[in-house]
């Protein structure tokens, strides 16, 4: 507990530089008393925790699996975090442990005694209940231990315990990339006495029926894909012309988890009912982001700002802005690009399982920029003897970090706006036959959109 209320603070800073967004719907639900029972999908290993843990404000126990306790300093950690150990058959037909099957089912039967001591104490609790972390928008089928805990605790108590589970589903748009968003969509918690007799007529119908509730719910709140064709085409679609179909004024993590889950019910309804469509959209996306990559451009350096009075104006606007701020954007990158760098160069090296990316760039981050900080404020230090001066680096240094992500986002995307109108200048027919592409391509989505609204509203 001492490492789990030490590192909390430093972990939710860690995740608000991260992440550009974390989003989380109907907070209160995960803000309930105990004893509850956390049950998330699980699409980014070490993330997924952390993301609970940082917003909900009583301490969280976690269920992990035991080959993360192999390590003698990984278990120090895992342990003072409060996790404990599931031992999974999967993990001993690879060899990674030398339990025996009976030896096995003892130790998870002594792990379900912590879980049920832990509820006794009003506790919360942590369970992944796919039994695998896999960096995909898919829900792979549901082990019954959750369920079984759950039950297992209430029928301890002869029901009166009062447990919840409260189903978590955590959507990542981007789950690799620095700067990246994630939505957390909390379910409405489930009361495991509710099914206290079933339990006492058949305890093995009771978990399947509560792993297919907690499933039900988790679906609910999830953006699930059915292949990786599917996922490509409605990502393209969300990530280059989400902003022209979601109504809303103010664009919201959850504006764009309802247009993924519409875009996917569109998908497949056209599917069944006009398939030629799907391809077509399909073909013409593709086109236009090969003819978009071919010319070092993005979809958004085509896109019009604004009244065309304007534009000359609000680009002159920029470029001021650019120029006057590129000092302060040299001493951020100065000051913070070795501890920005090393952590995307450390998990390129140490993994190529792309659901470790995140949780490693995330930790060595942590410790790069907290020692890079430390000694470039002790130099200043011993250079200038002077604490004021030392105390306004050392605040310097996030504050500049930030504006020159900042700078350099706006930059790129500056850079690329000038070289469309380079290109507009110098191969006019080109760009021109580019744009009638993309406006060709919206009149099909937006043509596409209203015949599945309007048969879908019969």
């Amino acid at each position: 507990m001492l490492f789990y209320t030490v590192m909390k603070p430093l972990v939710q800073v860690a995740l608000r530089v991260f992440f550009r967004q974390l989003e989380v719907r109907h907070r209160e639900r995960l803000q309930g008393p105990g004893p509850l029972l956390i049950a998330s999908n699980h699409p980014n290993t070490l993330m997924d925790p952390l993301v609970a843990a940082v917003n909900r404000r009583q301490p969280i126990a976690f269920l992990a699996k035991s080959t993360f306790f192999q390590n003698p300093i990984l278990r120090a950690i895992m342990e003072s975090g409060n996790s404990i150990p599931i031992y999974r058959r999967q993990d001993l037909a690879t060899g990674a442990e030398t339990l025996s099957p009976a030896q096995l089912e003892a130790q998870n039967e002594k792990a379900f005694g912590r879980c049920y001591d832990y509820f006794d104490k009003g506790g919360t609790i942590m369970i992944f209940p796919e039994g695998t972390s896999v960096s995909e928008r898919r829900l792979r089928p549901l082990k019954t231990g959750a369920a079984r805990i759950a039950l297992g605790a209430e029928a301890r108590r002869d029901f009166q315990l009062n447990l919840h589970i409260l189903p978590m589903g955590i959507n990542y748009f981007d789950p690799q990339r620095f700067r990246s968003d994630v939505f957390v969509n909390l379910a409405e918690p489930i009361r495991v006495a509710d099914y206290a007799d079933q339990y006492r007529q058949d305890p093995e119908a009771a978990a399947e029926a509560l792993t297919g509730e907690i499933r039900r719910r988790l679906e609910q709140r999830l953006v699930i894909t059915r292949t990786d064709e599917e996922d490509e085409l409605v990502t393209q679609v969300e990530r280059t012309f989400g902003q022209h179909l979601i109504q809303d004024d103010e664009e919201t993590l959850y504006d764009n988890f309802q247009l993924s889950r519409t875009l996917l019910r569109a998908v497949r309804y056209f599917e069944h009912h006009d398939a030629p469509r799907v391809t077509q959209v399909q073909q013409k996306l593709h086109d236009y982001h090969q003819r978009l990559a071919a010319l070092g451009l993005t979809d958004d350096a085509l896109e019009a700002r604004g009244p065309a009075s304007t534009r000359p104006r609000r680009a002159l606007e920029a470029a001021v802005r650019l120029t006057l701020g590129t000092p302060l954007y040299l001493y951020g990158l100065l000051n913070n690009y070795l501890p920005y760098r090393i952590p995307s160069l450390v998990a390129r090296r140490a993994t190529k399982d792309v659901e470790f990316v995140a949780p490693i760039m995330l930790v060595v981050g942590m410790l790069t920029f907290s020692l890079f900080y430390l000694g470039q404020t002790a130099l200043v230090h011993h250079v200038t003897q002077s604490w004021a001066w030392t105390l306004l680096y050392l605040l310097s240094l996030p504050l500049s970090g930030f504006y020159a992500l900042s700078y350099a986002s706006n930059l790129t995307e500056r850079r690329r706006r000038l070289r469309a109108l380079r290109l507009f200048s110098r191969q006019r027919p080109m760009m021109e036959e580019l744009l009638r592409q993309r406006a060709a391509l919206l009149r099909l989505l937006r043509e596409a959109r209203l015949v599945y609204e309007e048969r879908s509203a019969r």
